[in-house]
């Protein structure tokens, strides 16, 4: 498999650095509020990424972090605690509001088919392995203590900003316009590992420190996190790309400068999701929500098939009209996937290779899902029966996690019902498509055959035949595909 690896601006054969595990790290939410589509389309491919993983073989260990402290609503360590922000929004303690959100974000996962990371750690949990790195980062000369507050020294690393390539004037200030320059800071670039009262007196968590009562910096966390689960080194780091800068750039000099040597292998960046006004967020005034998709008629497999559709370091456009196509395009591959009948013959293993190896030469090439997915409707085009057709669809839903069979099974179950309650004759296509003429010659065919008249329903089959029509009856029904 080959990962564009954002830190080496290249598409590089992954290789883990032991044969037993994958070491996989993700960023996880900061719970203070409800998780907009666009935080989740990165959850989403990362979730793509592990479990394509584990279906080419490997053992996989994913780390999330919960932050519920040290976030601050400027990157460039400026502005109130965004988990005290909600608090005080919505009139709650701190603890209250992560654990909301945080059970908030876990059930839109749910919905989404996301799976629950093997160790997810809040940020609070913690502190004192924090506390113990940061220390070390002192004695070896890559923080000091300046106003109140713990920096990291900058310029100590050999290089500072490893995902692109920026003159030391571009990152003034954080690269934010509008934050007052910290007079504490030896370089322009250093950033916060500990603050302490002197910077923020009502900041609602803090603790104990050899620098005086406070809470860490957002940075340090990450870090933390992932070498207190992992050790000294990492496979992968996911997240979104606006983490690249400065999150992701200020954890690798400061797990680094604690390691004293190379930290994390491959850093796998997703792109925006991105509405009329730009990039999704919560403070753009688009806050659009899995509940809002729910409350609106989607289902959420419906944008999971959306942004799968997609490359993941690509730019993703979203709009309702856009969502409403998805959703039509969702239906008409379930009902595909329903038209097929279980019992249909037996597993031919020369089409399962075959459909396979097309499916995983897409995601072996930088996970590319957009492959995968027409891989899906090769597989409904493929000249075999309809139990291997199941049966592959299903092995590759352990990847994709479109809900296919489940979907496809209610569907089936559904169709077969309201044949048998209303007495109707059930007309299914198998490729989602409406034809009116040929739903009429369909129902004459029916027609004929309930008046005993054979040769004439013969005659329309083969009429439909010659016209490039695939007939096939059902159990209450009869479903159609167009050849070619």
């Amino acid at each position: 498999m080959y990962l564009y690896n954002s830190a080496s601006h290249k598409k590089e054969l992954f290789v883990p650095n032991s044969p037993d595990i994958v070491k996989m790290y993700t960023c996880g939410p900061t719970v203070y509020h409800f998780a907009h589509i666009g935080n989740l389309r990165s959850y989403i491919m990362e979730d793509a990424l592990e479990k394509y993983l584990r279906y080419t073989g490997y053992n996989v260990k994913r780390v999330m972090n919960i932050t519920d402290v040290g976030h601050l609503t400027s990157d460039a360590d400026e502005g109130e605690d965004k988990m005290l922000k909600g608090a005080k929004r919505e009139h709650k303690s701190v603890m209250e509001i992560a654990k909301f959100y945080t059970d908030a974000f876990f059930a839109d996962c749910a919905k989404l088919n996301i799976k629950t990371p093997d160790v997810v750690e809040p940020a609070t949990g913690l502190v004192d392995f924090y506390i113990e790195i940061i220390q070390r980062l002192m004695d070896n000369g890559h923080a000091y203590f300046a106003g109140g507050n713990v920096y990291f020294d900058t310029s100590t690393m050999e290089r500072y900003y490893v995902f692109n390539d920026f003159n030391a004037g571009d990152l003034d200030v954080g690269v934010r316009e509008g934050v007052e320059e910290d007079s504490n800071k030896r370089n322009k670039n250093d950033f916060v590992l500990w603050f302490t009262k002197s910077k923020f007196e009502d900041q609602a968590l803090k603790w104990d420190s050899p620098w005086g009562v406070g809470y860490p910096g957002w940075h340090i966390e990450c870090s933390g996190i992932a070498l207190k689960h992992f050790g000294e080194d990492l496979d992968i780091h996911c997240g979104g790309i606006d983490n690249a800068f400065p999150h992701h750039t200020n954890e690798i000099v400061q797990s680094e400068g604690y390691l004293g040597h190379k930290w994390c292998n491959y850093w796998v960046h997703v792109s925006h999701l991105l509405v009329a006004s730009g990039k999704m967020s919560k403070s753009s005034g688009e806050f659009l929500t899995v509940s809002l998709l729910e409350e609106k008629g989607f289902d959420p497999l419906a944008y999971r098939l959306y942004c799968l559709q997609s490359h993941y370091r690509k730019s993703l456009m979203f709009s309702w009209e856009i969502m409403q196509n998805a959703q039509v395009t969702y239906n008409k591959l379930i009902s595909r996937v329903a038209a097929l009948k279980p019992e249909d013959g037996e597993i031919d293993q020369a089409a399962v290779d075959a459909l396979k190896a097309k499916f995983c030469a897409g995601l072996d090439n930088d996970l590319n899902t957009s492959l995968a997915v027409t891989a899906v409707y090769d597989v409904l085009k493929y000249n075999t029966n309809d139990a291997t057709k199941l049966y592959v669809l299903g092995d590759f839903d352990r990847v994709l996690g479109l809900g296919l069979l489940e979907k496809g099974a209610k569907k089936r179950e559904e169709l077969k019902k309201q044949a048998v309650t209303a007495g109707e004759f059930t007309i299914i296509s198998e490729s989602g498509e409406a034809d009116a003429e040929v739903e009429a010659k369909i129902q004459a065919r029916q027609d004929a055959k309930k008046a005993k008249n054979f040769a004439e329903a013969d005659r329309i089959r083969d009429e439909l035949k010659a016209a490039g029509i695939e007939l096939t009856d059902i159990p209450h029904g009869a479903k159609w595909k167009r050849l070619g």
